[in-house]
């Protein structure tokens, strides 16, 4: 039976793998918090985690601290680890010491903690960003940072550290401080959506393929500090997905590209090597853009009437 430890589940991601992981028949879940999930009249888990309350553990640590870290795994005990936790995903303005602080030294924490100091990890996984290839941002950067030291112990203690280069994610349970939900809200309300040029293209990822292309990766027969693609390998712009957004919502409003300015040192196309992937592990994408904009929509949908 793999038991498996994830970080960041209350993170968008996080919110759908943990049950994704639970409802595997092989499989034990636990979840490392922050010390103030620890008292849940007052700090409450999310609702699709506290839904699902009875078949997960839960451990608590703040990553910035070593002993907390080492402490959770020896009471976890567990066999393989998905590293989400991270600071600056959607903190464009995010400060050095805290990219630093969450970023690094909660990465190598873990690391340090799943690989000195317990002796039941067979497998480490941790998400990047395709930001990290230009450090586009002190988020990238940082995390970049954090990669190269798990590359360096991969490969030169053989720690079975693995990445997942996690494309332009989406879908149900998305912040609205992201494009999709954004786009969706303004669409669902009749409103204009002001945005950037929109000229970049990106390479857009479901939350459930996103979901099963980190579950493919558990046992892999991979090296150590591989990095796997999890994309489809299809570009699309930005302006496109917003003017879909649009079409399907069929409202009032229409975007309105180029009112706000593009990001500094955003890189103008990220795509996957989804061919590289689906090699290795034989893992690819199984939902369209079309469709996950669909399910998207219908979701941000339920939401927008509840308010009324």
């Amino acid at each position: 039976m793999q038991r498996i430890l994830v970080t960041g589940a209350t993170g968008f991601i996080g919110q759908t793998l943990v049950p994704f992981l639970a409802a595997r028949g092989d499989t034990a879940v636990t979840i490392l918090s922050r010390e103030a999930y620890s008292q849940p009249d007052l700090c409450p888990l999310p609702p699709t985690l506290q839904a699902i309350r009875p078949q997960i553990d839960v451990v608590y640590a703040d990553l910035r601290n070593f002993r907390q870290t080492v402490r959770a795994m020896r009471q976890a005990e567990p066999t393989h680890v998905i590293h989400l936790a991270a600071r600056g995903a959607t903190e464009p303005f995010l400060g050095l010491e805290a990219a630093l602080r969450h970023n690094l030294y909660g990465t190598l924490n873990l690391v340090r903690a799943c690989f000195e100091k317990t002796q039941t990890v067979r497998q480490l996984v941790t998400a990047r960003t395709p930001g990290e290839l230009s450090g586009m941002n002190v988020y990238a950067a940082s995390k970049a940072a954090a990669w190269n030291f798990c590359q360096m112990y991969g490969r030169t203690q053989q720690w079975p550290i693995y990445a997942a280069m996690i494309f332009q994610a989406y879908g149900p349970g998305q912040t609205e401080r992201n494009l999709i939900p954004a786009a969706s809200r303004a669409a669902l309300a009749g409103e204009d959506f002001p945005m950037s040029s929109g000229r970049q293209k990106r390479d857009w990822i479901y939350i459930d393929d996103v979901c099963a292309g980190l579950a493919a990766m558990l046992d892999a027969e991979l090296p150590p500090a591989t990095t796997l693609d999890l994309g489809s390998g299809v570009l699309t712009r930005v302006a496109d997905v917003v003017g879909q957004v649009y079409e399907m919502v069929d409202g009032n409003g229409r975007p309105r590209p180029g009112l706000l300015p593009d990001r500094p040192g955003e890189t103008a196309v990220q795509v996957a090597d989804a061919a590289r992937t689906k090699e290795m592990i034989g893992w690819g994408t199984a939902v369209t853009l079309p469709e996950g904009l669909n399910q998207t929509i219908l979701h941000a949908s339920r939401r927008h009437a509840s308010r009324f």
